[in-house]
Formats: structure tokens, C-alpha cells, sequence
């Protein structure tokens, strides 16, 4: 079995079961999601509400401003995924890259904690995008790295308990972290049945420096159950530069990569529309009846809803929708994307109805956004979940992590897209969202699913695995 000379593993171990090192990446991803979610999720909240000047007084965003520092943020962090890749797979190899720049991520998150002004925001995200962009490719890659011939059938099922713990750390995230955001007082009853120091505590631990804070402890952890599992899952070397740049250069290795890259720009149109379940859709929660269960929930948790439903319709898809319809056609990646897209489309139909009323000046209840979560999520499982492991088997040996940043350029691209539009409407003197926005989107998902449709059938690619150890 192959090792290096501090007693890694450089290749994946030769048996049919589950690698050892899997749990410590998949724990990692967990406690690593917990942190960007719980900051991603109040971000534009705190950017239209708490953000501060130099001199300490209240200096806040409109709600286009606020969407186009958002998602220039998003489409930043995830176009850093190439340098993340090369890191990874050419320079230090991807096990150094997690470490190194989870370092950085955990810096990023201190900046917001302890300095609320466009500066601090300027410093902190762009720490975060360095940190996380650089994790991105290289985490993912590293899932797949751990399997050989002998269990890549269970590629399937890893990739889907990847995106599961992406999605169990930001639930708790997405309900903990905007709670932590806001002012909290007790109420009386509740107070009397409690010791005085608890009661001070609870109402003490609120703000924007714990609302930040927290998720970066929760970044150290992550980063210290990876360095725990450095002697369980494999390490391949990194190529060098220049055995990497030729290794691109290799005929087949192009092909590869330009087959991918068709499917980049419709994925993109996805994430324009998915993004927003952090920002408009959190804008428009504002303006709805959000009491659900005796409780008033604030606009930043509703996005509990998403990963809530990753957990309940992954294996729902994988074992009863997926072969539902594979009894009737063959249902390849491409044809679920291609799915997908619509689905997707149909939750912004939903939005943009719920605004219609809002516009009228209705108070429309929040079951009805929850409605449209629940139809965003299924479009997710089909096109973001399947272009994961797509991109992943269809990637070069040598180029996995650079592969991947397909996937994750596609988020950037998707971000970039929307910042644009509010961009637009920020420059026109827009300060609140109407329905033809949401519609807007409609049309183009629509017009994006339909083309992909078209150019889908005209893709051919090869699946590649990573060879075992003898």
C-alpha cells in the first residue's frame, strides 16, 4: 500500500465498503457549512440593518445595494475556486490547501466579528472568499479521490451524504445565527422560571460581533477534525506546474474539459435564481405573516426550510423518484439537470405571485414561500447534487480539483449575473423589489432550460475513476 514518507496514503485502498477517511471529510464539510451558512445567512440582513460608518453611527444599504455586494461576494468566492484548484492539484497538494487556507477563512470570519463598517465587510469577505474558494475544489475532489474500481459504486451515495452534511451544518446555522443577530429580551414569564445569570446571558449573547463570531468557531473545529483524519484518507501528490499544465495539454484532457464547459452556462442561470433564496427571498419574508407554530420567525431563518428538505427529499429522489422515472425513460445527469431547470423556474413563478400580492398590498402568509422551498430544493437535488458528481467522473484523473471548479464556476458566473440586475436597479434609483422582477427570472430559467435541452444531446463524455492501490 502506498505511503508517503510521513505515513500517508497516495492512493485509495482496494475494497468494495466505504474509505476510512470519508467520516473526517464528511465532518469537516458539516462543521465547515455551519460556518459560511450561519455568516451567509445575515449578511444582507446586517448589511440592511446594522452596518455601521467610521465614526460608529448606522450607515445601511438599500435592498438592491445590499443583493449587489451579496452576490459580487458569492461570485468572488467561488471564482477563487480556480486558484484553489491549481493549489490543490498542482502546487501543495489538496490536503495543505484545506489546512492552509482554512486559516484564512477563520481570520475572515475575526474581521466581521470585530469591525461592522464597509471596511471590516471589504476585509473579512474577502478573507472568506480567499478561504472558502480555496476549500471548495479541493474538498469535493477529495471525496472522490478516496474511492477506487473497487467501491466506485458507492460514489453515488457518498456524493449524496456530502451535500447531506452540507445541508444538516446549515440548518442549525440558518436558524442559530440569525436569532444571534438581533436584540432579545425575555419575556417576563419566561425570566421569573430561570436563574438571573442564565436570563443575562441569553440576552447578553446577541449582536453582530456573536452573530459572526460564532461561525468562526465553528470554522476551527472544522478545520481541526480535517487535521485529525490526515492519516486516514489518501493524500495524492500535487503534479507540479508543469506536469500540470501538460497534463491539461493532453488531447484528451482538452476534450474533456470543453465538454464540461458546455454545461457551465445554463448551470449558471440555476444558481442566479438559487442564490436569491439569501436575499430577495429574505427581503420578501419581510413583508409576509411569518407567525408559523406560535412563533414569529425572522426573514434570515426561513431559509431553514432549504436544507431541511435536502435532508427529507435526498433519499426520497434516490430510491423512489430517481427509479420512478428511469422505469419509464433512461435518466441520465444531463436529463436531470434538464429537469431540474424547470423545476426550478416554477419556484420563481411562486415568488414572483407571492410579490404580486405583497405589491397589492396583501400580507400574504409565509407557507406560501415555504411552498416555493420546497420546489426550489427539488430543482437543487436534481441539478446541483447531479452536476457535482457529474463533473467529478467526468474529470481527468490528474485534474480533478481544476474540474471541478466547472461546477464551482458555474455558481460564480450564476452570481455575477444577478449582481448585475441589481446592479441596474441600484443605479435607477430601485430601493424595493416588484413582481416583474421575480418574472424576470422566470423567462430566463425558462429560456436556459429550454437550449440546454438542445445542446444536451450532443454531449460525449468519459467517466474516470482513481486507480487503486495494489
Amino acid at each position: 500500500m502506498p505511503e508517503t514518507k510521513q505515513g500517508y496514503l497516495t492512493a485509495p485502498v482496494k475494497t468494495d465498503k466505504m474509505p476510512p477517511g470519508v467520516p473526517y471529510i464528511v465532518g469537516n464539510e458539516a462543521a465547515e457549512r455551519f460556518s459560511y451558512y450561519g455568516m451567509n445567512s445575515i449578511l444582507v440582513v446586517f448589511m440592511t440593518t446594522y452596518l455601521l460608518n467610521a465614526q460608529g453611527q448606522r450607515d445601511v444599504m438599500s435592498d438592491p445595494a445590499a443583493n449587489d455586494w451579496y452576490h459580487t461576494f458569492v461570485s468572488s468566492l467561488y471564482g477563487l475556486s480556480l486558484l484553489g484548484a491549481i493549489l490543490g492539484d498542482a502546487i501543495l497538494g489538496k490536503y495543505r490547501t484545506i489546512l492552509f487556507v482554512s486559516i484564512v477563512y477563520c481570520f475572515g470570519h475575526l474581521a466581521l466579528a470585530i469591525d461592522h463598517t464597509r471596511m471590516g465587510l471589504v476585509i473579512g469577505l474577502g478573507l472568506i472568499a480567499l478561504g472558502a474558494g480555496g476549500i471548495k475544489p479541493c474538498v469535493s475532489a477529495n471525496v472522490g479521490d478516496q474511492f477506487g474500481p473497487s467501491n466506485a459504486h458507492l460514489l453515488t451515495r457518498v456524493f449524496s451524504w456530502f451535500y447531506f452534511s452540507i445541508n444538516f451544518g446549515s440548518a442549525f446555522s440558518t436558524m442559530l445565527i440569525p436569532w444571534l443577530l438581533d436584540p432579545y429580551r425575555m419575556d417576563a414569564g419566561s425570566a421569573a422560571s430561570l436563574p438571573n445569570w442564565l436570563v443575562r446571558f441569553l440576552e447578553h449573547i446577541h449582536g453582530p460581533d456573536i452573530a459572526f463570531g460564532t461561525p468562526g468557531v465553528l470554522m476551527l473545529v472544522a478545520t481541526v477534525v480535517f487535521w485529525l483524519g490526515r492519516r486516514k484518507f489518501v493524500h495524492l501528490p500535487p503534479a507540479g506546474l508543469r506536469n500540470y499544465f501538460r497534463e491539461i495539454g493532453q488531447p484528451e484532457n482538452l476534450k474533456a474539459l470543453r465538454n464540461l464547459l458546455i454545461v457551465v452556462p445554463f448551470v449558471a442561470i440555476f444558481w442566479a435564481l438559487w442564490q436569491q433564496n439569501f436575499s430577495s427571498w429574505v427581503e420578501q419574508s419581510k413583508l409576509m405573516d411569518r407567525h408559523l407554530f406560535g412563533i414569529e420567525w425572522k426573514p434570515a431563518q426561513i431559509q431553514t426550510v432549504n436544507p431541511i428538505f435536502i435532508l427529507l427529499m435526498l433519499p426520497l429522489f434516490s430510491y423512489v423518484i430517481y427509479p420512478a422515472i428511469d422505469r419509464v425513460f433512461p435518466l441520465t445527469s444531463l436529463r436531470k439537470i434538464g429537469i431540474g431547470l424547470f423545476v426550478t423556474a416554477l419556484s420563481f413563478v411562486i415568488v414572483g405571485s407571492i410579490q404580486s400580492r405583497i405589491d397589492a398590498g396583501q400580507t400574504p402568509h409565509i407557507l406560501w414561500q415555504i411552498l416555493a422551498f420546497v420546489v426550489l430544493t427539488a430543482g437543487e437535488i436534481m441539478v446541483s447534487v447531479t452536476h457535482l458528481e457529474f463533473a467529478y467522473t467526468q474529470a481527468p484523473k490528474k485534474l480533478k480539483s481544476l474540474v471541478m471548479c466547472t461546477y464551482l464556476v458555474a455558481v460564480s458566473l450564476g452570481n455575477q449575473f444577478t449582481a448585475g440586475v441589481n446592479r441596474y436597479l441600484a443605479a435607477h434609483n430601485v430601493v424595493t423589489l416588484h413582481a416583474n422582477y421575480y418574472f424576470f427570472f422566470v423567462a430566463v430559467m425558462v429560456v436556459t432550460g429550454l437550449l440546454f435541452s438542445f445542446f444536451a444531446r450532443f454531449y460525449r463524455g468519459k467517466t474516470y475513476i482513481q486507480d487503486e492501490a495494489a
